[in-house]
């Protein structure tokens, strides 16, 4: 069976969950109790408007392998599985996954699910070449000291050319119990010697922002980037600094 030209079969599924011991961080609890309790206040009905362009726009992308970090409920894993790609979801919180692959299920389409750290992405068998990333609301939240090891992950899997899609709230919501948020000028700076260049840079429309629209947009300031992988991990080899080493 078939929608929309896209061959339907039963989700693939992979579960990691071989990560060594690791110590609290904030981010970990506040989105597994957020589950827990249902208070996914940040669950999207839809993909944002920089990837339906980039998916379905007058200079679309042929589709390839997609790696989507973050990708909580998997509204977007799903959205590029139903366009032709073969995508994989990258999430911490088993219960998210659970709701993803249901939905998954649900919409007639084939996606990978991986428990596991978009910090250590090689460690967890998803192999490399992946021609689109996709971060909708994830590096933004990861500390400081965990930061430049997600750009060397990212940039380890990701095939020449990649282009990579990364959403991130400049104005962070008060209630966080540590700095989170990402400014254009960090992108810059953290990206830029890993071999990548910024496309494009500035403020989402309200329809990315939900679901309070554009009163969240206009309280959190949330961004979007979009970068193309210029050089190979081979070429930059970017060195880790010790605080990034381990959590």
């Amino acid at each position: 069976m078939s929608r929309q030209g896209v061959a339907v079969t039963e989700p693939r599924v992979a579960i990691v969950d071989d990560e060594p011991p690791q110590r609290p961080r904030w981010y970990r609890g506040v989105y597994r109790a957020a589950y827990r309790l249902r208070l996914v206040v940040w669950r999207r009905s839809r993909p944002p408007t920089g990837l339906v362009a980039l998916v379905e726009g007058s200079e679309a992308v042929t589709p390839g392998r997609a790696l989507d970090l973050g990708c909580g409920t998997g509204t977007d894993t799903i959205y590029l599985a139903a366009h032709g790609w073969d995508v994989t979801g990258i999430d911490m919180v088993p219960r998210a996954l659970t709701m993803a692959r249901r939905s998954a299920s649900e919409a007639g389409v084939e996606a990978a699910f991986v428990h596991g750290d978009v910090t250590r992405l090689s460690a967890l068998g998803i192999g490399q070449g992946y021609d689109l990333v996709l971060d909708f609301g994830c590096l933004h939240t990861l500390p400081d000291d965990l930061r430049g090891r997600y750009v060397q992950a990212v940039s380890q899997v990701a095939a020449p050319g990649a282009t990579l899609l990364l959403y991130g709230f400049r104005r962070p919501p008060r209630a966080a119990p540590m700095t989170a948020g990402l400014a254009p000028e960090e992108v810059t700076r953290r990206f830029a010697p890993a071999g990548w260049e910024v496309v494009h840079v500035g403020p989402a429309p309200d329809a990315d922002v939900s679901p309070a629209g554009r009163r969240s947009r206009v309280s959190f300031d949330l961004w979007h980037y979009r970068l193309r992988r210029v050089r190979s991990a081979l070429e930059t080899s970017p060195a880790v600094p010790p605080s990034d080493q381990h959590e």
